[in-house]
């Protein structure tokens, strides 16, 4: 076994390493000098980190893809306040020929801390406080025609809750909040959780979660907000009688859904139920994508760098009282 793996959440400036990670962006570029150099991307179950590989290119180009696990030796490097690795050896990592040295595909692929299983029978309990029972066979339709797909799924690719069953743990935060929410506002509770639920049930077409996240050909084509209403109208279709009303405001919910591509969101919010089930679902995300930055930041200052999502210093520890 190699000795002294050193995880990215442990990586410090001027530190020589050795370790396993998911390689999931690679792009060969140019220098201003125009030599050739490789930018990857690497994330273990930690964190995620840029790379560099300046020497010897044209071999270590043919060694590995984007989407394969890698084995790599190189130094912690600081630039413009972010660490990046310099890669020195990078090889495709597998269990035949790495497994003896410590490499297991669990350890770079980031999942949950909380267990699939358990959230799902959560899932189910937020299932069952829907009283119409059309709205709650609709639901349960669904969620059993794709539990693996709900159980497994990240929530996003590179923001938030991306990682192994993140969609199944975004589904109970925002559930949650909208139980805790609804009664303040007065809003049909069926139709709230409902459509909470179905908000963004799209992902599971959109992004696959095999080794590598990735969007898939009807991902990138279509996106979560179409694919999602497909979902929906095709399981609708086979509950006889399903009222029309509903099965419009469940259709509008799903397409005014907020998205990582501006150019996606088909319809404004445009009843309650629709605004505030956008509102919460905003809201976690925001709080989820703040915490990670703050668990990932390599400052040891109150402030995080401002080279993040928000493009702003995040402060991690509460101020002393003065």
């Amino acid at each position: 076994m190699i000795k002294n793996l050193t995880s990215i959440k442990n990586f410090k400036e001027g530190l020589s390493v050795k370790g396993f990670f998911l390689c999931t962006e690679k792009h060969l570029r140019h220098t201003r000098g125009g030599d050739l150099f490789l930018d990857i991307e690497l994330r273990d179950m930690t964190g995620h980190i840029t790379a560099k590989i300046w020497n010897n290119i044209e071999t270590l180009d043919k060694k590995f893809e984007s989407g394969n696990a890698v084995a790599i030796s190189g130094v912690i490097e600081s630039f413009k306040g972010k660490l990046q690795l310099i890669i020195k050896k990078i090889n495709k990592a597998t269990v035949q020929h790495y497994g003896r040295y410590g490499f297991d595909p669990g350890l770079i692929v980031p999942k949950s801390r909380k267990k699939p299983e358990a959230m799902w029978t959560q899932l189910v309990e937020i299932i069952n406080t829907i009283q119409e029972k059309n709205k709650k066979y609709l639901i349960k339709l669904i969620f059993k025609r794709f539990k693996k797909q709900v159980m497994y799924h990240p929530a996003s690719i590179n923001n938030h809750y991306n990682f192994i069953s993140g969609f199944l743990e975004h589904l109970i935060m925002i559930s949650k909040l909208a139980n805790k929410i609804g009664p303040i506002y007065d809003v049909d509770h069926g139709l709230l959780i409902a459509g909470t639920l179905l908000y963004d049930i799209g992902v599971i077409k959109e992004i696959n979660s095999n080794y590598e996240f990735d969007y898939t050909d009807e991902g990138r084509l279509i996106g979560r907000r179409v694919l999602g209403k497909d979902i929906l109208n095709d399981s609708a279709r086979d509950i006889k009688n399903f009222p029309k009303n509903t099965l419009i405001k469940l259709n509008h919910i799903i397409l005014s859904g907020i998205s990582n591509n501006k150019n996606e969101k088909l319809k404004f919010p445009s009843f309650p139920e629709a605004i505030l089930i956008n509102m919460i679902i905003t809201f976690d995300i925001q709080m989820n994508i703040m915490n990670k930055i703050i668990k990932e930041d390599q400052e040891k200052e109150n402030f995080t760098n401002k080279f993040n999502y928000f493009g702003i210093p995040i402060m991690r520890n509460i101020l002393s009282k003065n």
